[in-house]
């Protein structure tokens, strides 16, 4: 599977698996292990959408799409800004 797929596959089994709608793919790479995907999750939406909280999941999937590793990273609001230390 090329990439874009296995990143949609990876969106897709987390909105199976937690109910949640998925926002964006943040990265994505290949090792050993399999393909890490990392991928924000809405876990609660809020007026003004700026205060949305979001879920920063990663999965790590076979060269199939099957996954193997599903685990939660961090939760921040939308309007945060990210950076190098938050995870």
């Amino acid at each position: 599977m090329q990439m874009k797929e296995l990143i949609d596959t990876a969106k897709c089994q987390l909105a199976e698996m937690t109910g949640l709608v998925p926002v964006t793919a943040s990265g994505a790479f290949k090792d050993q292990d399999g393909w890490h995907i990392r991928v924000d999750m809405l876990e609660m939406r809020r007026i003004p959408n700026s205060t949305d909280l979001l879920g920063d999941y990663e999965v790590i999937l076979a060269e199939d799409g099957t996954m193997l590793r599903l685990e939660r990273k961090h939760t921040r609001l939308r309007g945060d800004s990210i950076d190098g230390n938050n995870g």
